[in-house]
C-alpha cells in the first residue's frame, strides 16, 4: 500500500507530458503504416517520472489509437492497471511488464506479429543482419520457445504471453546464455560470494517468437520504432537474397551433374554475405546518429494519412 501511495503521489506531483502521449500515439500509427502491426500488435513506454509503471493502449488496433484516453497505465511489478476501473486491456502486456523489470535501461517495447519476420521463427535458418540498416535488430536474434516455459499450472497453450512467468521466459531470451557464460557466472559468484549483477541493457535487442512474432526494445519510443521497421526490411531482404542464393545453388548443381562448362568436382554451394558482428555495432552506432531523420519522415506520413487521428495533446 506504502508503495502505491508514493507512486500516486509522484504522478500526481509530476505526470507525465502530453508530448510522451502523442509521440505514443504516433508511433501507434508508423507501424501500422509499415505493416509491422496490423489489428494485432502494440508499443509501450516506460513512464519518465515512475518507472514503476508503463503506459500502453487499450484493447484497440493501433491504427485506432487517437488520444490520452485510449491509452493505460499498468504497473511494471505485475502488469496490473493502475487505474482500478480500466476496460478491457491487451492479453499480452506481460511481454513489457517483464522486460520493463528485468531492463531498468528499456523504455520502449514492441510486440507484432511481421509475416516477414515470422519464417525465420519456425525455421532452421536465422535471421541476421544482411545490410548496414539491419544492424540495429542486432548481431544474432535468438529465438524464444514458449513451450519451454510452460508451467503445469498453465491451462492454456494459446503461444500468447499472457502472464508473469511467460513474460519472464521471454525478458530473458534477450540476454541468453551459453554453456560457457553459466560455468563463468557459477565460479565468479563462487570465488565473491556475490550474484550476478544486473543486465541494464541487453545485448540483444531483438527477439523472434516461434511461430508468434517478435519483440524488441529501445532506449526511446523512437529507438524501439526504428528497431522494428528495419528489423522487417532486414527479413525481406535476407528472404529475397536465400531465395536467389538458393536457386543459383541448384542451377549450379544442374549444371555439374549436365556436363556444363563449369570446373570438375563437386558443386560448391554458396551462402549469404552476412554483417559481422564488429560491422553489426559500428553500423548501428553510425546511424543512430541520424535515426531523427527517417522519423520524422514517418510522422510526416502518418499526419496526413485520414486513417489517423492523433489529438494526444488534448
Amino acid at each position: 500500500m506504502a508503495e502505491d501511495q508514493r507512486s500516486a503521489l509522484l504522478r500526481a506531483s509530476k505526470p507525465a507530458t502530453k508530448e510522451l502521449f502523442s509521440t505514443l500515439i504516433t508511433a501507434n500509427h508508423i507501424l501500422h503504416y509499415h505493416n509491422v502491426v496490423d489489428a494485432y500488435g502494440h508499443i509501450s513506454v516506460r513512464n519518465p517520472q515512475d518507472p514503476s509503471t508503463f503506459f500502453i493502449s487499450k484493447s484497440l488496433a493501433p491504427a485506432l489509437v487517437s488520444s490520452r484516453g485510449d491509452l493505460e497505465e499498468y504497473r511494471v511489478s505485475d502488469a496490473s492497471p493502475v487505474n482500478k476501473d480500466a476496460p478491457k486491456g491487451y492479453a499480452e502486456r506481460y511481454i513489457h511488464s517483464e522486460i520493463y523489470k528485468k531492463y531498468a535501461g528499456v523504455n520502449s517495447v514492441i510486440h507484432a506479429h511481421s509475416e516477414v519476420v515470422l519464417p525465420f521463427s519456425i525455421s532452421s535458418i536465422p535471421l541476421r543482419p544482411v545490410f548496414h540498416m539491419g544492424g540495429v535488430m542486432g548481431a544474432q536474434c535468438p529465438v524464444y520457445d514458449i513451450q519451454q516455459h510452460y508451467k503445469s499450472s498453465d491451462n492454456s497453450h494459446s503461444m500468447l504471453v499472457t502472464n508473469e512467468h511467460l513474460g519472464a521466459g521471454l525478458a530473458a531470451g534477450f540476454t541468453p546464455t551459453t554453456m560457457m557464460s553459466k560455468t563463468t557466472n557459477l565460479i565468479r559468484n563462487f570465488v565473491t560470494s556475490q550474484p550476478a549483477q544486473a543486465v541494464d541493457y541487453p545485448p540483444n535487442p531483438t527477439v523472434l517468437m516461434r511461430g508468434h512474432g517478435f519483440t524488441c526494445i529501445g532506449e526511446t519510443i523512437q529507438e524501439a520504432v526504428y528497431r522494428a521497421i528495419f528489423t522487417c526490411t532486414n527479413a525481406r531482404v535476407q528472404t529475397t537474397a536465400l531465395l536467389m542464393q538458393g536457386s543459383y545453388n541448384v542451377g549450379l548443381v544442374g549444371e555439374r551433374l549436365g556436363g556444363g562448362d563449369r570446373e570438375t568436382g563437386p558443386a560448391k554451394h554458396e551462402d549469404i554475405q552476412y554483417l559481422s558482428d564488429r560491422e553489426c555495432k559500428d553500423a548501428w552506432t553510425a546511424n543512430q546518429g541520424h535515426a531523427e531523420r527517417p522519423w520524422r519522415l514517418w510522422c510526416a506520413e502518418v499526419e496526413v494519412s485520414k486513417l489517423y487521428r492523433n489529438d494526444g495533446y488534448l
